[in-house]
């Protein structure tokens, strides 16, 4: 595995790779990676591909008050994890190098990025649309790999190429859970023993949600209602939302049909978690 930090550096890395005609498979991160960041560069291997993968922690996607600052960084853990992964070539930039002096650029998404995490935080998935664009500028990949666990997320940089004709396909990795369900994420590492505990009560509300429904249920205003009612259940979780969305605009429904996702999120103590079940069910979606 090859480690660059300068945009100059990456692209002739890049250009080397393609050399054979080889594919380019990139799996953008913030770093502080876990099983899930493994698994979205096991797709790419999977693929065929010559595998790129980015660690930044990207400031303008974190609003006042964010976790910016105590975000954990631990390049040296995820470069041994990333080598012992197949990765091919890692990217290691710099804030500076991304956003250099003078800098005064930004994307700004509406659509999917309307509500929910784009509410809740004003201005982070403009951050998201910004840095994911200046990073496919920059490796130029035929596919790139993110995970199913931030829907909206997903949704929003499948907007963003298909509105800006960007010549990237997107691959959805699938939420990968630890063994007492929840899903993984790198602010687990924030969670004291009891508020793991109370953590769990997102993934036994969706699995709750996911039961209604195979047994037949397809109002959408009951599957909220019993979501909010498992929810509940868990006094240490202060719910943001729970709603059930279309899977390409983000906004929600009345009835499940096509492709549909449940996302939820709250937090437990001083940790936001998000976490959702995502459903492709008979009929046309957007209803």
């Amino acid at each position: 595995m090859r480690t660059v930090r300068e945009p100059a550096e990456l692209q002739m890395a890049v250009r080397q790779l393609r050399r054979d005609g080889m594919e380019i498979g990139f799996v953008p991160t913030m770093g502080a990676l876990h099983a899930g960041h493994l698994s979205l560069v096991e797709i790419a291997r999977r693929r065929g591909a010559l595998v790129v993968v980015s660690v930044f922690v990207n400031p303008t996607q974190f609003g006042p008050g964010e976790d910016l600052d105590r975000y954990p960084r631990q390049p040296e853990r995820d470069a041994g994890m990333l080598h012992e992964a197949g990765c091919d070539l890692l990217f290691l930039p710099s804030v500076e190098t991304i956003y250099p002096p003078g800098n005064a650029t930004r994307i700004h998404v509406e659509g999917a990025a309307r509500g929910y995490e784009g509410k809740l935080r004003p201005g982070h998935f403009d951050g998201v649309a910004t840095v994911v664009t200046i990073l496919f500028q920059l490796v130029r990949p035929n596919f790139a790999v993110f995970g199913e666990k931030d829907a909206q997320q997903l949704a929003v940089v499948r907007q963003l190429v298909r509105d800006l004709h960007l010549p990237v396909e997107i691959v959805a990795g699938p939420t990968k859970r630890e063994p007492d369900g929840l899903a993984m994420s790198s602010r687990n590492a924030y969670l004291s023993p009891a508020e793991r505990e109370a953590a769990t009560v997102l993934s036994r509300a969706l699995a709750a949600a996911g039961d209604e429904i195979a047994a037949g249920e397809r109002r959408a205003a009951a599957i909220r209602r019993r979501l909010r009612d498992e929810l509940q259940t868990e006094p240490r979780f202060e719910l943001d939302y729970a709603d059930v969305v279309d899977a390409l605009t983000f906004q929600p429904v009345t009835r499940l049909a096509g492709r549909v996702v449940i996302p939820v999120a709250g937090r437990v103590g001083n940790t936001r978690l998000l976490d959702n079940l995502q459903l492709e069910l008979p009929g046309e979606s957007g209803g």
